[in-house]
């Protein structure tokens, strides 16, 4: 089995180039399992039912998401009723959606941290309740949406062996650090974004410039004028028999108005 794990998606830059370049990606890769973070898709902050679409149109499978999935209102009760948008699994009970979901013969936990984020119930002791109840067949990919790397790293030693990839996301900067752990489990820090090269992180850079000087809560566009978006992606391809990865590499890409450069 192969899939592939699509970086924070950015507005509509980030859009634009996963419907550019998925279908190229698809035929090249031949992925079984397409996920993508989405929780940044509309306006650079949220999920809207529209946004969520041209993602599936584009060819990707499952959303997974993070702390922003609540920035669009709209969403909310779409959460209840699009089986493949994933909220993260560790919010308390009575927050809408679901955190875990099979699709295309895998099973997609979303978790989000809590080191330097809103504390909410942990993380790791929620995939352990999820794990508890799901078949001992199960190819399990987990999305942990997290700020701290040590935290994001130590989900992946805490599930290393019991699940066959942690896949970190939330910080848009892609980290060089693709491995197979011990026991099995590929793992990488964080996959990255797609979003505006020229940017910071997918906003503009004279308005995250003016808070980080000010310290005043400016608005952070999303940094349409770029000419070149960044796309980051892992590829891990599994072992259906033991259900541990047998490898995991970056798949990078670049996309730009007047065409695709690698």
């Amino acid at each position: 089995m192969k899939l592939l794990m699509i970086g924070d998606v950015v507005g509509k830059p980030g859009r634009r180039a996963v419907a550019a370049l998925l279908p190229s990606l698809r035929r090249e890769l031949r992925p079984d399992l397409i996920i993508a973070n989405g929780e940044n898709a509309a306006g650079g902050f949220g999920l809207t039912e529209a946004t969520a679409q041209e993602l599936f149109v584009a060819g990707v499978e499952v959303i997974t998401s993070g702390n922003h999935i609540w920035d669009q209102k709209e969403i909310i009760p779409i959460l209840d009723q699009e089986t493949r948008i994933l909220r993260p699994l560790n919010y308390p009970p009575g927050a809408p959606g679901r955190g875990v979901l099979a699709q295309n013969g895998a099973t997609v936990i979303n978790l989000q941290g809590r080191t330097f984020m809103i504390d909410i119930d942990c993380p790791f002791r929620a995939v352990d309740a999820a794990l508890e109840e799901l078949p001992d067949d199960a190819i399990i990919v987990v999305d942990v949406h997290g700020e701290a790397t040590s935290e994001k790293q130590a989900m992946g030693r805490y599930l290393d062996g019991r699940v066959a990839a942690v896949l970190g996301t939330h910080t848009h900067v892609p980290t060089a650090d693709p491995r197979i752990l011990p026991r099995g489990t590929a793992y990488v820090t964080d996959v990255g974004m797609v979003g505006p090269l020229e940017s910071i992180i997918g906003n503009e850079i004279e308005a995250v410039l003016e808070r980080f000087l000010t310290g005043l809560p400016t608005r952070l566009p999303v940094a349409e004028k770029s000419p070149t978006v960044q796309f980051n992606a892992v590829l891990v391809e599994i072992d259906e028999g033991t259900r541990r990865a047998r490898s995991i590499s970056r798949i990078d890409r670049e996309y730009c108005r007047d065409g695709v450069q690698s």
